[in-house]
């Protein structure tokens, strides 16, 4: 665990190493001054008065240095938490922000939220509430027994043999009890994603009434939490019972061996009492020790979970090619899978020109949103290359691979704030005229009018207190105040009622004019006005051309359009 906070830490480790070599001192002094108890109750006990006051005085001195190293030490350990809570969170933050975005997922969100928020306070109790017990569980014993064999080498040797049931019992104890964290954090883990589905799909699920089966799996999370926890605490009682049993038999052992040299002459009364006294310092660091062992096990996983986040591959970003000068894109026997022995995507090879419009069609799974996430570097590819401008995506720094890229997708997410803050994003310098510039093309004006806070809406979490053509036309403001080159857009007025599907095409031919689009196409109009129209199947391009040419084909695009055109004609004609 001490060899993980070092590298975690990083260039930050100087601080714990400093504050490891403080603990040590303190706690071999403090073994030190335990040991001395032994000539001076010995010369105390024997009268022996000038030795007494010998030893008392080098007692003294030592208690003083021990009491000025555990003060800076205490110093020490409120500086390196500080440096703790810090460097991870910076160190984490950083990574996390280098991470390909395929990798946020929901389950990784959850897990890594617990890690970056509570696991970062558990680790920071190590160096101020665990460490120092923790070192003095090995090194305090350790100087005891050491300093045995200067006063009886038959009983030091006897309080050496227990050393090694004693290592294997701690060993087993913090084994038995590290199995079930991951358990129980699964489950805590678990259970706050249920809380958060069954709050945020109270809409639904009332609109079908399921709250009943929803409900059910929420409890069935927090019954599955509850006996994790069970199943912990009951683990963790056995493993410190047990610890504590075998501390109380090596100090018995001890006892008994003692009690044998004195009735074998081998050992003086005086010196007895005293070494046993001394014993007492060799058994308490290990009972102390076995009851921190629950917050030590909880800080060793947090910390794996830690490295586990950390050693997860960035992709990389050599920066060697300088920003795109035009609007092209360019796939070149591109083959991408996530899980790479079932490729979604295999030798895929077409060219978008500059401030032109190709539209993506072709049935579910065919790898459309799989192209526009791999033009933004969502993922690497597996072979092939993606080209913007002619610079391969994965030598243009991230700065410059986004600054060419806007997005506007179906489900859109807007940030807890107003409607201004969340058009601001793409451009927090924008000026007042350039915001109202992008308001009016999105038609984002026409709904602030009937707001009573006009842009200062809130919008609330995720935007829930918008409607979905509302939310569609921020998130368009949001990418025309970006104005970059190239527009990635998975066709927004798919599921949208007239009024605001009219007001989106609106706001998206001012966004998509003189740019290079790529479109997820659902819309009839969209895939007609296309500049090409790539059919994906099987991952392939099954077929390319103009709308125009591949109706002549008679082939799988022509089918296509005929059954969106039935669709398009489908009523709903009620029974009377």
């Amino acid at each position: 665990m001490i060899r993980q906070m070092i590298r975690i830490l990083g260039p930050d480790a100087g601080t714990f190493r400093r504050l490891l070599i403080a603990l040590v001192t303190s706690a071999i002094l403090q073994g030190i001054a335990f040991a001395l108890m032994v000539p001076l109750i010995t010369a105390i006990l024997a009268a022996d008065w000038s030795a007494a006051w010998m030893w008392l005085g080098i007692e003294v001195i030592l208690l003083a240095v021990y009491a000025i190293v555990v003060y800076r030490s205490k110093i020490a350990s409120a500086d390196t938490s500080r440096v703790v809570a810090t460097n991870l969170w910076q160190r984490m933050g950083d990574h996390i922000a280098q991470l390909p975005l395929g990798w946020f997922g929901p389950a990784r969100v959850g897990q890594a939220s617990k890690t970056v928020s509570a696991g970062v306070l558990d680790v920071m109790g190590l160096p101020t509430n665990l460490l120092r017990p923790l070192i003095d569980t090995f090194v305090t014993p350790a100087v005891v027994v050491v300093a045995m064999f200067f006063f009886n080498v038959q009983l030091a040797l006897i309080t050496a043999a227990t050393t090694p049931f004693l290592v294997l019992a701690y060993h087993f104890a913090g084994r038995l009890m590290m199995s079930t964290d991951k358990h129980t954090h699964d489950a805590a883990v678990d259970t706050a994603n249920r809380l958060v589905e069954f709050a945020q799909a109270q809409p639904v699920l009332r609109a079908f009434g399921r709250q009943a089966e929803s409900g059910r799996l929420l409890d069935d999370a927090l019954v599955t939490q509850r006996a994790a926890d069970r199943k912990m605490l009951t683990r963790v009682t056995v493993a410190q019972f047990g610890f504590g049993l075998v501390v109380q038999a090596a100090f018995t052992t001890v006892i008994l061996a003692g009690i044998a040299l004195t009735l074998g002459l081998t050992l003086g009364p005086v010196e007895l009492i005293a070494l046993l006294i001394l014993t007492t310092r060799y058994v308490q660091p290990l009972l102390d020790g076995g009851d921190i062992s629950a917050g030590l096990r909880s800080v060793r996983n947090t910390l794996d979970r830690m490295e586990t986040i950390l050693n997860t591959p960035t992709l990389p970003t050599v920066g060697t090619a300088s920003a795109p000068t035009e609007p092209s894109v360019e796939f070149e026997g591109v083959t991408f899978g996530y899980d790479p022995a079932r490729p979604v995507l295999k030798d895929v090879s077409f060219t978008v020109p500059a401030r032109s419009m190709t539209a993506l069609v072709g049935p579910s799974g065919a790898g459309k949103t799989t192209v526009t996430r791999l033009i933004a570097r969502f993922w690497d590819t597996t072979a092939g290359t993606i080209r913007i401008g002619g610079k391969d995506i994965a030598a243009l720094t991230p700065d410059d691979l986004m600054r060419q890229l806007s997005f506007v997708f179906q489900d859109v997410y807007l940030f807890s704030g107003t409607i201004r803050d969340n058009i601001l994003l793409a451009n927090p310098s924008a000026t007042e005229d350039e915001l109202a510039r992008v308001v009016r093309l999105a038609r984002v004006d026409e709904m602030a009018l009937r707001l009573p806070a006009g842009l200062d809406t809130h919008v609330g979490e995720g935007g829930f207190a918008l409607s979905g053509g509302e939310r569609q036309r921020v998130s368009i403001a949001r990418a025309l105040l970006k104005d970059a080159p190239i527009v990635l857009l998975d066709e927004a007025t798919a599921a949208l009622d007239p009024e605001n599907e009219a007001l989106i095409q609106e706001a998206l031919s001012a966004l998509t004019a003189d740019r290079t689009l790529i479109v997820v196409a659902h819309r009839l109009q969209t895939i007609a006005s296309a500049d090409q129209i790539l059919v994906l199947e099987d991952g392939g391009i099954a077929e390319r051309g103009t709308h125009d040419e591949l109706l002549a084909l008679e082939t799988r695009y022509a089918s296509f359009w005929r059954e969106r055109e039935r669709a398009g004609g489908w009523r709903i004609n009620p029974t009377r």
